[in-house]
């Protein structure tokens, strides 16, 4: 006896419900709203929408739970591309800012107007010695562009050094705070005479020759005529002095260039009358000068003669 296999039941019911959909459709569609399809619809809508409801109080958390481990993991990666984001911009404002310093300073130095006329070089400092106690610089210029050993080099602030160390390219430059510089310098307030003296990193040491003149806090030490141009600043007094009976007139004394700082620096075309010396000597002493007087439109002043 022939017996329908599970296989035809089931297709005999697809069948037979495809039949049925098209008829109710058929049947709505003509009713227009009204009539038993309208009634049919309304009855079938009104007993599904309890369960639709619970279908959904079930499956809303759920749903919210995935979506939410979704948005998660999107913002997640949106706040890692935001932080690469702030960083690049971090990194492009430090060097804008690096870049704006730079030419705020290369302007300064440009600037600078060279004591007595003189000729000048701008250099770019491009290395400095291992600590501040070893007081070197060096800088992009050299031979080439007429820069030679004994050189003085400025800044906006004043003396920086003198050259010491020359190649075609490069010069090497010993900054004023080098224990073996010794610069002779005058007081500008009072015209009185002296030797400042590197001591490294530390405040430099100010000799003076005429102990009966004191000093101020603040008085502005220029340079006197000798290995370096005159009038160029230097240093600052940095501790008043006033000498006793039988004692030299000692203080301390910072430099007017911030030397820490220093990028750009101007080489003056300048050789005293010592000559160059090599990087290996150290700075020749210097005699007290003889201060002789001579008579002026406003008064008697002071020559320092080397």
């Amino acid at each position: 006896m022939w017996r329908p296999s599970r296989v035809e039941r089931s297709t005999a019911v697809f069948v037979g419900l495809i039949v049925l959909s098209l008829m109710l459709i058929t049947v709505d569609l003509r009713a227009s709203g009204a009539g038993l399809g309208g009634i049919l619809r309304d009855g079938v809508q009104a007993a599904f929408t309890p369960v639709q409801k619970a279908a959904a109080f079930v499956t809303r958390p759920v749903v919210g739970f995935f979506e939410g481990i979704s948005d998660m993991v999107g913002l997640r990666d949106e706040n890692r591309r935001l932080r690469l984001q702030v960083a690049d911009l971090e990194r492009r404002l430090a060097e804008t800012e690096s870049l704006q310093r730079r030419v705020e300073e290369l302007e300064a130095i440009l600037a600078v107007e060279p004591p007595g006329e003189l000729d000048a070089v701008v250099a770019r400092v491009l290395a400095t010695g291992p600590s501040d106690f070893e007081g070197i610089r060096l800088i992009d210029k050299g031979r080439r562009q007429g820069i030679t050993v004994d050189m003085p080099v400025i800044d906006e602030g004043g003396l920086v050094g003198r050259v010491v160390a020359v190649t075609a390219t490069t010069a090497r430059l010993r900054l004023i705070t080098h224990p073996t510089m010794r610069v002779a310098v005058r007081v500008e307030r009072t015209g009185e005479t002296g030797i400042l003296t590197g001591r490294g990193g530390g405040p430099m040491q100010l000799e003076m020759f005429n102990t009966n003149a004191a000093l101020v806090q603040g008085d502005l030490l220029v340079t006197a005529d000798g290995r370096f141009p005159a009038g160029i600043p230097v240093a600052r007094v940095a501790e008043a002095a006033r000498a006793e009976v039988g004692f030299s007139l000692r203080t301390t004394a910072t430099p007017e260039a911030e030397l820490s700082r220093v990028d750009y620096v101007k080489v003056l075309v300048f050789t005293s009358d010592r000559g160059g010396s090599s990087e290996e000597e150290g700075e020749e002493p210097i005699e007290p000068p003889r201060e002789t007087t001579t008579t002026t439109g406003s008064g008697p002043g002071t020559t320092l003669t080397p």
